[in-house]
Parts: C-alpha cells; sequence; structure tokens
C-alpha cells in the first residue's frame, strides 16, 4: 500500500500521517507499515533539544493509524457503504522499551484480535531494526465521517 492509498483512508495529514508505507496486509488478520523517523520532523525541536527521541505518544499514534489501516482493508463492505474513519477509543498495557531517534525506521505491525460492531481490537507493537520499542493493545471504532 503506498502514500496514496493510506491518506484514501487515514484523514490525517502532515505533520500527523505517521504511517509513510505499508508492506504487508493480510485482511482480517495483520498488517505491517513502516515510518521513517526524520530529524525534520518538528517534534523534534523541543522533543528534547540536544538529544532527540520520539514522543512515545507519537509511536502509539503511528500503531494506532497502522489499526485504522487493517480495519479498512478488513472491512471492505463497511468502507464502501459508507465513508468511514476510525477513531481511537482505547490504550492498554502500553509498553517501552527503547528511545526511537532520528534516522530510524519504525516497523510497525498490529495484529486483528476482536471485532464487535463498530469497535476492532488489535495487538500493536513497534520495532527498529528488530529490537523491540513499544507495545500496546489499541482499539479503535468506525464512525461515519459525514456525521
Amino acid at each position: 500500500m503506498d502514500i496514496r492509498k493510506i491518506m484514501h483512508f487515514l484523514p490525517h495529514r502532515y505533520p500527523f500521517l505517521l504511517v509513510d508505507k505499508v508492506i504487508e496486509c493480510e485482511p482480517g488478520e495483520r498488517l505491517v507499515a513502516i515510518k521513517n523517523v526524520s530529524y525534520n520532523e518538528p517534534f523534534f525541536q523541543g522533543h528534547f533539544p540536544g538529544q532527540p527521541i520520539m514522543p512515545g505518544v507519537l509511536i502509539m499514534e503511528a500503531l494506532a493509524q497502522a489499526t485504522g489501516l487493517l480495519a479498512s482493508e478488513s472491512a471492505p463492505e463497511e468502507v464502501g457503504a459508507k465513508d468511514l474513519i476510525y477513531y481511537l477509543v482505547g490504550l492498554d498495557k502500553a509498553r517501552f522499551k527503547r528511545p526511537v531517534v532520528p534516522g530510524d525506521q519504525l516497523r510497525l505491525e498490529v495484529k486483528y484480535l476482536r471485532h464487535k460492531r463498530n469497535i476492532w481490537a488489535f495487538a500493536c507493537r513497534a520495532e527498529v531494526e528488530g529490537d523491540f520499542v513499544a507495545s500496546a493493545e489499541i482499539m479503535c471504532a468506525a464512525a461515519d465521517a459525514n456525521d
């Protein structure tokens, strides 16, 4: 999935679009995406001067955006029926192991856990070069984007 298709499914735009590319997608199962972390990201100006690290909440946001992409690809009948948007509604068991710094390529993996009505749940994990960075269980809810 290239950036055009990502932008079709996600309403986010610079500087809050945090998924650059999807490299694997098994609808209803899992999705693997990439976020290239550049020193030019606006948050590095203040987080932290002299020792830039990607804020943990933005790592979680990148994972949440990946869940929206997997949900979109997993429910084409819902997406085709309406203009849907996926909202973050829950984040549980968040863990952080190491900082993410400019030059890193963040690998985002989300695995489908369950789906009930309009709520989707996923097990999420972020890595850099195979090293664990962060994880969480993330829930998103589908809503009509026109409401």
